[in-house]
């Protein structure tokens, strides 16, 4: 792969060989699975990253390309990948990662919409389905989850470009996303969502200015990732609910999974804040990338930190604990 350029934007073609070029190359950790198929029956793959173990693990989802036009995400998600692979048996922060979480990475979710934006319209945005006897096409598939569905933020009009669909999870790529994360959500840790832009860390929720249950807890998690994001290279990120600081809407799949109880959920809104806003200059996909990066493994270290504590670390705070406790009757011993 070492001829694979990351520093520039992928076809969909492009982008189906790396996947299977990348799971033939780093065979012993990485394979690639079918998930669905879309409206124009193109085969949706994702990739498996996962350290052979004989121990059950916990999953780490993440999916690029919902909304189309937004060509930054599958480039993130495919430079993840790249770094992950090429860096987990050196790096101690990320084998460690590995040791007890598989990463299930989605590099395009919306496939027929991506195409679509390469060959008819590059800033498109929705799926690219059949509605009013072909008179309209494409569902917005962040506005077709089981969440909340076409309420605030969302639209019933098919020519609309936040058009939820004819219902709930209408649309086969939602559907298979929904079907593969419903099946494994008592095993999924975290699930992120890329997006562009307004260089926003979003936690739930969309549809009501209500705080999810471990509301502060994502705001910290979120926080941290944005500080490590921004001491690669300045870039400032705000965090917050979709509600608070961005707008509202229903029907996504960051709320969903959320409410379906995976309890750590954000979505990322990438570069830039407007200047160039969906066409991010091909120079920009580097530092936007390796900044990125800094944030979502910060959230994957305090997704892992509190589940698998730092061994050692228990210890010493025990025994730190014993000895203030002694303290008061040291006088008397």
């Amino acid at each position: 792969m070492d001829t694979y350029s990351y520093n520039k934007y992928h076809t969909m073609g492009e982008i189906y060989q790396w996947m299977s070029q990348i799971s033939e190359e780093y065979a012993e950790v990485v394979t690639q699975h079918f998930l669905g198929m879309t409206y124009e029956a193109r085969p949706m793959y994702y990739l498996k990253i996962s350290q052979p173990s004989s121990d059950p693990k916990k999953i780490f989802w993440m999916d690029c390309g919902i909304h189309v036009r937004e060509w930054i995400t599958p480039a993130f998600c495919q430079w993840f990948v790249k770094e992950i692979l090429q860096n987990h048996k050196d790096d101690s922060r990320i084998s460690r990662l590995l040791t007890n979480l598989d990463l299930y990475v989605l590099p395009v979710l919306n496939i027929d919409g991506y195409i679509y934006t390469w060959t008819t319209n590059r800033l498109w945005r929705k799926s690219r389905s059949s509605h009013n006897n072909g008179t309209c096409f494409g569902s917005d598939l962040n506005r077709n989850f089981n969440e909340s569905w076409c309420g605030v933020g969302a639209s019933k009009d098919c020519k609309n470009s936040k058009f939820c669909g004819t219902g709930s999870v209408s649309e086969p790529e939602t559907k298979a996303v929904s079907s593969f994360v419903e099946s494994k959500k008592d095993n999924i840790l975290c699930f992120l969502t890329m997006h562009s832009y307004g260089q926003l860390i979003l936690t739930p929720y969309g549809h009501t200015k209500n705080k999810s249950s471990n509301h502060e807890e994502l705001i910290q998690v979120g926080q941290k990732a944005a500080n490590a994001l921004k001491a690669k290279y300045g870039t400032n990120y705000r965090v917050g609910s979709s509600a608070d600081i961005l707008y509202a809407l229903s029907g996504s799949s960051k709320d969903w999974a959320r409410d379906i109880g995976i309890p750590f959920s954000f979505t990322f809104e990438l570069r830039d804040n407007g200047t160039h806003g969906f066409t991010l200059p091909e120079v920009q996909i580097q530092p936007t990338c390796e900044e990125t990066m800094e944030a979502v493994v910060s959230i994957l270290d305090d997704v892992h930190e509190k589940y698998w504590p730092l061994s050692g670390a228990g210890t010493v705070a025990s025994g730190t604990m014993v000895l203030s406790l002694l303290l008061p009757f040291a006088g008397l011993l």
